[in-house]
């Protein structure tokens, strides 16, 4: 009887090690931090909900049918690899097959319950009857719904569907309002493939305007009192989804002149040092020449341009003169008692990583010496590690 009660004691304490091993292995993996990350998926509005009502029916339909056959060429993808990760391996040539595990034939099953002797039988369990659950209401005769109604619900229905599917999509998309010049905007859908030329597209259909090349997209950021326009070959959604989710920076779709100057004058910026009557008189002919020149070429050849500017430095509330001139690689000045030449110079900024900007009202707010002033802006922020230990 001894030796049966240590068996039994050892076969309960296996099993006890059993279930924590197995316990251990199927704790469910930690949530990863970065699933509580909300996503911004509107730019110019509250909320995502209030972007997609502003949308066109036209313009959420085609939201919807983009996201759908996003999120089923994704699912397509991933089915397809499971597939050929559970297609088996062909067999290796010339190697027998693997030996079959041995049959026991003529054996009868085990019985159900086996109990070891000196062990009574467990008694049956009584059996409970389970509750009867309540009957269901009755279901109340539902009010038809007038066309208008049934109309915003289907759009209610169709913007649920489309803030489920916004955040399964694969490829990023935004629901931006762009500012119009009569006060007026439109809502509209982009996605990280399309271009600001595209964008512009879409709302020469929306607008009717003539569709000029002057026509522009700018952004403006009322914080600092700057604005730029985003060039045509741009990511559109690149540089929005910088902007925090409480920015109150704007797009807006206005026609500047000066858009295409360069290429519309280049004389003005190739041949600035000739007299203002030569740059004004010059034939259509010779501007061509000149742009086939500089453009046409094997490399794009960048103007010379050079004069003095009037910089204010970080930290500084005076605006000091100095010499400046401009190189395919960045703007480098003539520092103090050098002179022009190239061993001279020193380099004040590259142009990796940076958009040029206008100032608006710094001769008010930053006392400048002239209304036209622009801004170098680095596209993103970089955090010295360095500087923090």
């Amino acid at each position: 009887m001894d030796d049966i009660d240590a068996m039994f004691s050892e076969m309960l304490g296996e099993m006890d090690l059993l279930t924590q091993s197995l316990g251990v292995e199927t704790l469910p993996p930690e949530a990863e931090a970065s699933s509580n990350k909300e996503m911004n998926f509107s730019i110019g509005f509250t909320d995502l909900n209030e972007s997609l009502n502003e949308l066109e029916d036209n313009d959420l339909d085609a939201l919807m049918a983009d996201l759908v056959a996003d999120i089923s060429a994704t699912e397509e993808k991933l089915t397809t690899g499971e597939n050929s990760r559970l297609e088996p391996l062909p067999d290796p040539m010339g190697l027998p097959p693997p030996p079959q595990p041995p049959q026991d034939f003529g054996l009868p099953p085990p019985p159900a319950n086996t109990f070891s002797p000196g062990f009574p039988a467990p008694p049956p369990m009584a059996t409970i009857p389970a509750p009867t659950p309540p009957a269901p209401a009755p279901p109340q005769a539902s009010k038809p719904l007038l066309p208008e109604e049934r109309e915003a619900q289907a759009k209610a229905d169709k913007i649920k569907l489309a803030l489920e599917k916004l955040k399964e999509a694969k490829v990023k998309k935004l629901v931006i309002k762009v500012l119009m010049n009569d006060g007026s905007s439109k809502t509209l859908m982009v996605d990280e493939r399309q271009t600001v030329r595209d964008v512009l597209d879409n709302l020469f259909e929306k607008t009717h305007c003539d569709c000029g090349v002057d026509w522009s997209l700018y952004e403006t950021n009322p914080e600092l009192q700057i604005e730029r326009g985003f060039e045509d070959h741009e990511n559109l959604v690149e540089p929005l989804s910088a902007w925090t989710r409480d920015s109150e920076n704007q797009i807006l779709f206005l026609e500047k002149k000066d858009k295409y100057a360069v290429f519309k004058n280049p004389q003005n910026f190739y041949l600035w040092k000739k007299d203002k009557k030569t740059l004004k008189d010059m034939k259509e002919k010779d501007k061509e020449m000149l742009l086939e020149e500089n453009f046409c070429g094997s490399s794009i050849i960048v103007p010379d341009l050079e004069g003095p500017l009037y910089l204010k430095e970080d930290g500084k509330r005076s605006w000091k003169q100095r010499y400046f001139l401009l190189r395919a690689s960045g703007i480098y000045y003539v520092p103090k008692g050098k002179s022009k030449t190239s061993r001279d110079l020193a380099c004040f900024v590259q142009f990796d990583n940076v958009n040029v900007y206008y100032g608006k009202d710094y001769k008010h707010k930053y006392k400048a010496p002239t209304e036209f002033c622009f801004i170098l802006k680095a596209t993103y922020v970089v955090v010295d590690r360095e500087a923090g230990d």
